[in-house]
């Protein structure tokens, strides 16, 4: 698969650069950053800014941005998000035939995949959840990485990568990241998670999620195109 001499790497690079940026930018710098958010917390006790986030959005609440920061935790919860993944993969397949299958299963994969890898990163880092003095909410469990801003992240980029090469790539791609960082931030104003445990959790699903989407689309090529078909193709 790798070239083997010099003469061979040109045309490799270039029949081959969007798989290598991919793996680059998806999986192994954030992978990496994961690894060092791991490292400063466990092993040199954390950010000091940490906290400090903490007490900017406590002094910043009020009513109405508290009860908007409720209603992204139920939306982004486990009582929303699997049966609004569900609902998509479903219509997926339902529109786009063998295409929208691939794509359909490539989605709830990924939300269902980084859910279960937040699961077992609790299990074994077990980091206490912020005092709750400050937090708006009293939620049970541990803290790293934050398993909202995992899944939603996880939902975000899947559902960009599953649209991209079609008409709605770009608008999906600004939802996904939007409603991502809107999820990860309403978890640092509730003060049920640190910062770190947000930007954890992203970084997790980004790798999780593009290493997901070339192992699969290796399985199933139609991932690589739209997921109506190629009639829909930009």
């Amino acid at each position: 698969m790798f070239p083997h001499s010099r003469r061979e790497f040109l045309p490799f690079l270039r029949s081959h650069w969007r798989s290598l940026l991919l793996v680059l930018l998806g999986v192994l710098i954030p992978f990496g950053l994961f690894a060092h958010l791991t490292h400063e917390v466990f092993r040199e006790g954390g950010f000091s800014w940490d906290q400090g986030v903490l007490d900017w959005y406590a002094q910043r609440r009020t009513p109405a941005l508290t009860q908007a920061a409720e209603t992204l935790a139920t939306l982004g919860g486990v009582m929303v998000l699997p049966f609004v993944t569900a609902l998509l993969a479903w219509l997926l397949a339902r529109v786009g035939g063998a295409s929208g299958r691939a794509h359909g299963w490539f989605l709830v994969s990924g939300v269902a995949g980084a859910t279960l890898l937040n699961v077992a990163a609790k299990v074994v880092f077990q980091r206490p959840r912020p005092d709750e003095l400050l937090a708006v909410l009293s939620e049970p469990g541990f803290s790293f990485p934050s398993g909202h801003a995992m899944a939603n992240a996880a939902f975000g980029f899947a559902l960009t990568l599953v649209f991209w090469r079609s008409r709605a790539g770009w608008p999906v791609a600004v939802f996904g990241l939007l409603w991502a960082l809107a999820v990860g931030a309403s978890r640092n104003y509730l003060g049920v998670h640190y910062p770190s445990d947000v930007l954890a959790g992203f970084t997790a699903s980004v790798a999780w999620v593009a290493g997901l989407y070339m192992v699969m689309a290796r399985r199933w090529p139609q991932l690589r195109g739209s997921p109506a078909g190629p009639r829909d193709t930009r």
